[in-house]
This record gives structure tokens, sequence and C-alpha cells, in this order.
């Protein structure tokens, strides 16, 4: 075990770790934030995405000792049920969630890459998100969503 320090969501946490847990569990388990969830513990369905230092990654993958020091951005660190970030908004108003479970990974995904892709296409938009599992069947709703917001940041 050792001491770790984490600044999520702009809050920093010293937890006591091995330092080869999986950032999924210390975000889930020591910091109780429910945006990152447990998919395939594989990488590969997205689930578990969280933001550090502006890129999209794979939580359930993520050693919590790569990331110490670094920024990391769950759903919760967007914004509030008062205060909105505009990509939550957008997914609102364009009732794209349905059961919930990947909004966690297509929304971080979404603004992990248009952050750094602000222009970006309705195709290179689908290729960022095609790593994404969606359990329903939402695609349509969410990439309406997706591209209100892009327009919306012009």
């Amino acid at each position: 075990m050792s001491a770790i320090t984490l600044k999520v969501n702009g809050q920093s946490h010293t937890l006591e770790l091995d330092p080869s847990t999986p950032l999924l569990y210390a975000l889930s388990d020591d910091l109780d934030l429910r945006g990152p969830k447990f998919g395939c513990g594989l990488g590969q369905c997205g689930a578990c995405t969280a933001i550090v230092n502006g890129t999209a990654i794979r939580s359930c993958q993520t050693p919590v000792s790569s990331v110490a020091g670094k920024e990391i951005v769950t759903l919760e660190g967007l914004g509030t049920p008062e205060k909105l970030h505009p990509i939550q908004k957008a997914f609102i108003d364009e009732g794209a969630a349905q059961c919930g479970f990947c909004l966690n990974g297509v929304i971080l995904t979404a603004k992990a890459f248009l952050d750094k892709n602000p222009k970006a296409t309705r195709t290179q938009i689908q290729q960022a998100l095609s790593t994404v599992l969606c359990r329903c069947f939402t695609h349509t709703r969410m990439h309406a969503a997706i591209e209100r917001y892009a327009k919306g940041r012009a």
C-alpha cells in the first residue's frame, strides 16, 4: 500500500492504495463517485471512462500510480444539477438517455474529443465514439445531443 494523491474534479484526495489498483476502483469505491461504471473490465466498452489531463481514458485499465497528481474529471465534475455543463444540457434537451449505463463514456469521450477537435465533422465524432458501447441503442439521440453541444460551442 502507498499513499497516492489523486486530483479528481478539482479536489485532491490522498488514498492508501496498491499502486496497481485500477483508477475505477479508487473513483467508485474510495471516492464514492457513480459516473464511471464497471462494464467489461477490459477497457473495451467505455462505461468506466474518465478524462485525465484532457484525454478520455478507460479507468478500469489505468493503474492509480499512472495518474497520481494529474487532473482527473468524472461525469460528476462537469456540472451540477443546478448548473449543468452544456453537453449535459444537450443530452437532456435531446432525450438522449435511456438506461444511462453508457452515458458516462459517451459524454466524457465526446467532450474530450471536441475539446481537442472543436471543428470535428459528424463522421469524425461518430468515429471517436465508435469504441463506446451502448446497450439500448439510443445512438441517434446521443449523436444529435453531441452535435447540438458542438454547434453551441462555435
